[in-house]
C-alpha cells in the first residue's frame, strides 16, 4: 500500500459530469483505507464552493511554504461528501505565464504537440501543471523521498500534470484514467460510425481531420508514459487500444456509494415528495389533472444528442404514445441541462401560489426558457413528433433543461431527490464508456433500459441471468445501423413495464437493489488497488530512491 495518494481532477469539489460521481462516491471507501493520506486536488474557481469546507489548520506549514516559496496560493479543507476527505484547491490562473515554457517542455520531453490547441486546452493544461506543482511542493516539503506516493490523474485535461510529475518527480508512481477517449467521443459526436469501422480508424489521422490534434496528442502520450493506464470498461479499452495505440493495464469499472440512497423509512418519504413535485409541475404546465399513479419515466445526462441517445428516447416515447397500448397515464421527463436563459416566471409564480390551472401554458413542454430556443434540438424533436401535452393525451413529455442542484427556480430539488420518484429510466446510449445514470437508477430501485454500447450495459449483461426488464436492467443491442430497431425495442419494453401490476413492480425494484450491491465500491475498489500496485511496481523499476531528493 502507498503512503500518500493524490487524486486529481477538474471535478474535485466541482460538479460537471460523471467523473464527479466517480470521485465523490468512492472517496468514502478509499478514506477508510488510507485516511487523510488520500488527498484530492481540484480547481479553485474563485467563487464560493458549497461542497468545500476550508480548514486553514490542515497542512498549514506547507500552505505557508507554497505561498512564500512557490508564489502561488492553495486552499486546504474537506470535501463535504461521505468520508470528508482532505481536498486542496489550487488557483491555477496565477501560472498562465508559464504556458509557453510548459508546452515547449512537453514537446521536448514527451512529443506532445500543442501547436493546434484551441478552446479549453490552455486552461486545462495550466490547471494540470498547477496540480503537479502542488504535488511536487508537498512531496519535497514533507520529505517523502522514501515514501510510496501515487499521483492519479483523470482524463486528458490532467495529462500535462502526469507528464510533469514523470519528468520532475520520477519516484512518484503515476496512474492515468481515461473515462472516454477524446477522439472516440469526437468520432461518435460527429455522426461517424465508430464501432463498425473501429479497426480501420487511425487515431492520429482522425484527430487532425476532426481538429482534435492537441487533445489527442496529450492524451495518447499520457497513456503511454503513465506507470499504470486504466479505463472504465471493456468497450473503452478496445477504443484505447485502437485509437491511442495503448491497451489499458487495468479495467476499473465505476462503482457507487450506498450511503447516497436513503434508508427504508426515508425512501418512501422522499419518493412521495419527488412524485408530488414532478406531478405538480406537469399539471401546471399542461393545465391537466394528473393521475397520482401516473407512470413516470425519464432520461438524463449531458446534452450529447446522439451519444446519449436523446433522439432515441424521444422517438421511443413517441412510439409508445401512438401505440394505443398504454394502460396508465405516462409522463416522460427529459432532464438534460441546456443553455438556460431563466426559469419560467409564469410557471414559477403559479407553483408559488399553488394555483389550479385548467388551460395549457405557452409551450407546455419546458420548465425553463432557453437561449435560442428555436434552435434547440430537443424542443424541435418534440414538436416534429407531434406531441401536444393536451389533457386528453395519455402520454405527456416535459423537458427540464437545468442542472438539478436544488436551486434552479422551478424544481428546486437535487437530481437524486428527483430520480427516486421515477418508475423507470431509459439511457439508450450510442457512446457511453461507462454510464453512471443507469447504475444510479438501479441503486435507487428504479428499473432501467440501456444499451450494450454502454460500459455499464456490458457489465450488467455479464451479471444478470437474462436480458429482461424483470431483472431490473434491460440491455438493448445497439449498433451503427439499427436505430429503428432500438427505438421499437425500447418502446415495447416500456409498454411492458407500464402494464405490470404493483406486486410485479415491487419484485423488480428488489432485484434492482440486489444488482446494485454488486456495483458498490466495496466490491469494485479492488480494481483500483490492482492499478496502484502496478504503478508502484513500475515506478520502482524506473527509479531507485537514494538519500537525495527525487524531485527536480
Amino acid at each position: 500500500m502507498n503512503d500518500y495518494h493524490f487524486e486529481c481532477s477538474w471535478e474535485v469539489c466541482n460538479k460537471v459530469g460523471g467523473i464527479y460521481t466517480v470521485l465523490s462516491t468512492k472517496a468514502n471507501t478509499l478514506h477508510q483505507q488510507f485516511e487523510d493520506q488520500h488527498i484530492y486536488i481540484g480547481p479553485d474557481l474563485g467563487k464560493p464552493c458549497p461542497e468545500f469546507e476550508e480548514d486553514t489548520s490542515l497542512f498549514a506549514d506547507w500552505v505557508e511554504s507554497v505561498a512564500n516559496v512557490e508564489k502561488f496560493s492553495v486552499k486546504t479543507g474537506r470535501w463535504k461528501i461521505p468520508g470528508e476527505p482532505p481536498a486542496i484547491l489550487v488557483d491555477y490562473k496565477q501560472l498562465f505565464a508559464d504556458r509557453d515554457m510548459l508546452y515547449f517542455s512537453m514537446w521536448e520531453s514527451f512529443n506532445v504537440d500543442s501547436s493546434h490547441s484551441y478552446g479549453d486546452y490552455d486552461e486545462s493544461c495550466i490547471f494540470a501543471y498547477s496540480v503537479a506543482r502542488v504535488i511536487q511542493s508537498f512531496y519535497t516539503f514533507h520529505h517523502l523521498e522514501k515514501s510510496k506516493v501515487i499521483a492519479h490523474f483523470h482524463e486528458w485535461m490532467l495529462g500535462m500534470g502526469l507528464l510533469y510529475i514523470r519528468k520532475n518527480c520520477p519516484a512518484i508512481a503515476t496512474v492515468f484514467t481515461t473515462h472516454a477517449t477524446s477522439i472516440g467521443r469526437s468520432i461518435a459526436g460527429n455522426y461517424k460510425p465508430l464501432y463498425d469501422y473501429m479497426e480501420q480508424y487511425n487515431g492520429d489521422r482522425m484527430a487532425h481531420e476532426l481538429n482534435m490534434a492537441a487533445k489527442h496528442s496529450l492524451e495518447k502520450q499520457t497513456a503511454h508514459f503513465a506507470d499504470c493506464f486504466t479505463t472504465v470498461s471493456q468497450i473503452t479499452a478496445l477504443e484505447c487500444k485502437q485509437l491511442l495505440c495503448k491497451k489499458p493495464d487495468v479495467i476499473t469499472p465505476n462503482g457507487f456509494e450506498p450511503s447516497f440512497v436513503p434508508d427504508y423509512e426515508q425512501y418512501a418519504v422522499k419518493r412521495y415528495k419527488a412524485r408530488q413535485t414532478l406531478l405538480n409541475i406537469a399539471a401546471k404546465l399542461t393545465g391537466s389533472t394528473i393521475d397520482p399513479n401516473a407512470f413516470l419515466v425519464s432520461t438524463s445526462g449531458r446534452y450529447e444528442y446522439r451519444n446519449k441517445g436523446i433522439d432515441v428516447f424521444i422517438d421511443a416515447i413517441n412510439m409508445a404514445r401512438i401505440s394505443k397500448q398504454l394502460t396508465r397515464n405516462v409522463i416522460a421527463f427529459v432532464m438534460i441541462p441546456a443553455w438556460i436563459y431563466a426559469p419560467r416566471a409564469d410557471l414559477k409564480e403559479i407553483l408559488r401560489r399553488n394555483e389550479q390551472t385548467s388551460e395549457q401554458m405557452q409551450k407546455p413542454f419546458i420548465t425553463h426558457w432557453l437561449n435560442q430556443m428555436q434552435d434547440d434540438r430537443i424542443m424541435n424533436h418534440i414538436a416534429y413528433k407531434g406531441f401536444t401535452n393536451r389533457s386528453s393525451d395519455k402520454l405527456k413529455i416535459i423537458f427540464i433543461p437545468c442542472y438539478l442542484d436544488g436551486q434552479d427556480g422551478i424544481v428546486n430539488s437535487e437530481y437524486y431527490d428527483i430520480l427516486i420518484g421515477m418508475d423507470a429510466t431509459v439511457f439508450p446510449s450510442y457512446y457511453e464508456p461507462w454510464g453512471y445514470t443507469p447504475l444510479e437508477s438501479i441503486a435507487f430501485g428504479i428499473p432501467t433500459i440501456t444499451t450494450d454500447l454502454a460500459g455499464f450495459g456490458m457489465w450488467a449483461k455479464s451479471i444478470i441471468p437474462d436480458n429482461e426488464i424483470n431483472e431490473g436492467v434491460s440491455v438493448v443491442h445497439r449498433s451503427d445501423n439499427n436505430y429503428n430497431e432500438v427505438v421499437s425495442t425500447i418502446s415495447g419494453i416500456l409498454i411492458e413495464l407500464i402494464k405490470k401490476e404493483t406486486p410485479e413492480l415491487q419484485a423488480i425494484k428488489k432485484k434492482c437493489f440486489n444488482l446494485a450491491t454488486k456495483a458498490e465500491w466495496s466490491a469494485l475498489i479492488a480494481n483500483y488497488y490492482a492499478a496502484y500496485d502496478i504503478a508502484l511496481s513500475n515506478a520502482g523499476k524506473r527509479f531507485i530512491v537514494d538519500e537525495s531528493s527525487s524531485c527536480a
